[in-house]
């Protein structure tokens, strides 16, 4: 009965928390046993979470340039199909009136002058 009780008494120090929050635990032959095992795995996890980190920062950076690629192609897209429309002629002959400056489109059409 006393190996019993002792038993009992060694199991129910493992299971509180005091004897795992005060190292008692470290003390436990598996854990020393297997000591490299574990550190090996707590510097793995520490490697991967680093990594994941990682990735989420380039996705956000991904994210925002493309975002800001879409908008400087919508600029460039509008910027170019204003361009188009003050490069036509009667839009430009609209702005000379509208200027003052005293300039006429050409009566004759153009011509070549060598072949």
């Amino acid at each position: 009965m006393d190996e019993k009780q002792k038993k009992t008494r060694k199991k129910e120090k493992k299971l509180s928390l005091l004897y795992v929050l005060g190292g008692g635990i470290l003390k436990e032959d598996f854990i020393v046993k297997h000591t490299r095992m574990i550190v090996l795995i707590v510097i793995l996890m520490f490697f991967f979470i680093g990594n994941r980190y990682t990735c989420m920062q380039k996705l956000r950076e991904i994210d925002r340039l493309q975002q800001q690629l879409r908008d400087v192609r919508f600029e460039a897209l509008s910027i170019s199909s204003e361009l188009t429309g003050n490069s036509r002629q009667s839009q430009i002959e609209l702005l000379i009136e509208e200027q003052g400056v005293e300039l006429e489109g050409a009566k004759t059409p153009p011509y070549e002058l060598y072949k």
